[in-house]
């Protein structure tokens, strides 16, 4: 069973997946969604769309593959395309769900490479009551230059994104240096890096077979992934595996040698020794420690 089968991937929530446009948009009240579900929205991914949540009024939890962050308004929650997410919210939470595609991300990222920040991973960000007022009204205003089709609302939605974008990148500014010590073409490079990992990871490709394909120099992506990450692409490659691992663990009944297989490791038991290394447990003992919560 591949475990990607067992884990829900819809495109909005609730809906059926499909390829987003290359410019997709969208922004939803968070109680559109959640209160039909009563305020419950089990795991899920989506392929190639990612959230920001702003949360003015409530709070509740988020499942970020495996692990659970608590958050309380006002705050921002980045969710990157891929991740297995879910939410419970206290009843009534109030807030908007900005949801954005991979594709345009990337476009944005042409720009200003500082938004290469964003999306790395999820993660909730705690703001002030001002920022988040001001955020509410951004938000306000992206969803009405998205519902009509007045002269320029192309170029008015795109500027309310970046505005709410860039409001997320300062708020993990105040609470993280990561994007200080980032330079623009280092940032970019690094998700350049990790767009081809996640599309090539089961193949276990030397460092300098995806520099080549990145056009740079394995010592240039080794730099930036140092500067960026704080860690070397290998340790980038195999962190994505574990991620693979852990779900495949958690969602299906694969075998230990079948995961090792899928992620294109030798063998079960090696796959073992390089799951236990960096997660500090076996397969075996990490599913059954999920399996008797």
């Amino acid at each position: 069973m591949d475990p990607a089968a067992v884990i829900p991937r819809f495109y909005l929530y609730g809906e059926p997946h499909r390829v987003a446009d290359g410019r997709f948009v969208h922004v939803e009240s968070l109680d559109d969604r959640s209160r039909a579900s009563e305020w419950t929205i089990r795991p899920h991914a989506h392929a190639d769309l990612n959230h920001v949540f702003h949360i003015a009024e409530g709070g509740g939890a988020m499942q970020a593959e495996n692990v659970m962050l608590s958050f309380q308004a006002p705050c921002l929650l980045l969710v990157p395309a891929g991740i297995v997410h879910g939410f419970s919210w206290t009843s009534e939470s109030k807030g908007t769900v900005i949801t954005v595609s991979s594709n345009y991300l990337e476009h944005l990222r042409e720009t200003d490479p500082a938004l290469s920040v964003l999306f790395q991973s999820a993660a909730a960000v705690t703001i002030n009551a001002p920022d988040s007022e001001r955020y509410a009204r951004t938000g306000k205003r992206l969803m009405a230059e998205l519902g009509w089709a007045a002269p320029g609302h192309r170029a008015a939605a795109e500027s309310g994104l970046l505005d709410i974008l860039v409001s997320a990148l300062r708020a993990i500014g105040t609470q993280t240096e990561v994007h200080r010590s980032a330079p623009g073409r280092q940032a970019a490079l690094v998700a350049r890096y990790r767009e081809r990992v996640e599309a090539r990871f089961r193949l276990r490709e030397r460092v300098a077979i995806h520099a080549q394909a990145l056009r740079t120099s394995p010592t240039r992506l080794r730099a930036a992934c140092a500067v960026v990450a704080q860690q070397s692409p290998m340790q980038i490659l195999d962190q994505r595996a574990v991620v693979e691992a852990q779900r495949a663990l958690l969602y299906s009944n694969l075998s230990v040698a079948e995961i090792a297989d899928s992620l294109g490791l030798p063998d079960a038991a090696y796959f073992s020794r390089f799951f236990s290394q960096r997660v500090g447990r076996s397969p075996r003992a990490y599913r059954a420690d999920h399996v008797s919560r």
